[in-house]
């Protein structure tokens, strides 16, 4: 397929303003599995990547704080790559989930989350987060967690909100406190999860942002999409001269159109290729080959 323009896919309106819905999600971007502290990526490679991003018309990044290595940070990284940010540029951040200096998790109580927000904020240089995700990490319900940023979001700390790894019922109890603009769940080909959410989302007007999209079943710690792949995957890569990730991409995209992909990566040539399978169509016949998740 040839290299081609991130708004290939087409737009959404992310809070107030409109992203291409192939956006770039920052956890590769410090090594190969972000969650390796023994691992760091080549800096200048992931500070090319995030510009050429940009130049390819990628206007939505996904990051968070505890999204480290040994001596990489994305949002360091994300910081000297693009500060000044562009007007148009979209960065959306995480909390609930924490590491401290040494790796090690933690998960954050509601009041634990100024601190994460206001480490988003010193790492990116900003004195505001355009959209901040809470990621539910233990059962119960999400409402002292959500309420606690919203008290953030009155302050001007941040713009709008997002839930993830949510049910039907947290994403209610999240929209009696204050507006979501985005779900953040795990979905894809092998795993696609909560059907009936995505389409709720799409009929409240709210962003479904599916993370590991490309990566199969079994493959979710940050190794990406390699491993055996389907023959239906294959096949249909072939009929349009694609790569099986490329395929992937299209089939989540083509699941609605508030649909957002954030493919994360720290090599080049994938970015070219990940922004590139948002111009990729797969016909009805493909989609019910591959096996539409959303019916």
């Amino acid at each position: 397929m040839p290299n081609t323009h991130a708004s290939g896919a087409g737009t959404w309106i992310l809070g107030d303003r409109s992203v291409n819905r192939v956006g770039l999600g920052a956890m590769r971007l410090t090594g190969s599995a972000a969650f390796d502290l023994g691992v760091p990526s080549d800096r200048r490679t992931s500070i090319q990547v995030l510009r050429r991003a940009v130049e390819l018309g990628v206007n939505h990044i996904d990051t968070a704080s505890f999204y480290f290595s040994r001596m990489r940070s994305a949002n360091e990284l994300i910081n000297t790559a693009l500060a000044p940010y562009g007007e148009d540029l979209v960065i959306v951040t995480k909390v609930g989930p924490g590491r401290d200096p040494s790796g090690d998790w933690y998960t954050a109580t509601p009041g634990q989350l100024r601190g994460q927000v206001e480490e988003n904020l010193r790492q990116l240089g900003r004195d505001h987060l355009d959209v901040v995700n809470f990621r539910r990490m233990s059962e119960g319900s999400v409402s002292d967690h959500f309420g606690a940023l919203a008290e953030l979001r009155d302050a001007g700390m941040i713009r709008h909100l997002g839930v993830s790894n949510v049910t039907a019922q947290h994403l209610a109890e999240a929209q009696a406190i204050a507006p979501v603009v985005c779900v953040q769940n795990r979905f894809s080909l092998d795993v696609p999860g909560d059907g009936e959410l995505l389409r709720h989302c799409g009929e409240q007007g709210i962003a479904f942002v599916p993370f590991f999209a490309i990566a199969g079943e079994g493959r979710d710690g940050g190794a990406g999409a390699g491993g055996a792949e389907s023959a239906h995957v294959r096949a249909v890569a072939d009929a349009h001269d694609a790569s099986p990730a490329q395929v992937r991409l299209a089939w989540t995209l083509q699941q609605g159109r508030h649909v957002l992909a954030i493919p994360g990566t720290g090599n080049p040539v994938h970015l070219e290729e990940n922004v590139a399978a948002g111009a990729l169509h797969l016909t009805g016949e493909e989609m019910a080959l591959l096996g539409t998740a959303v019916r």
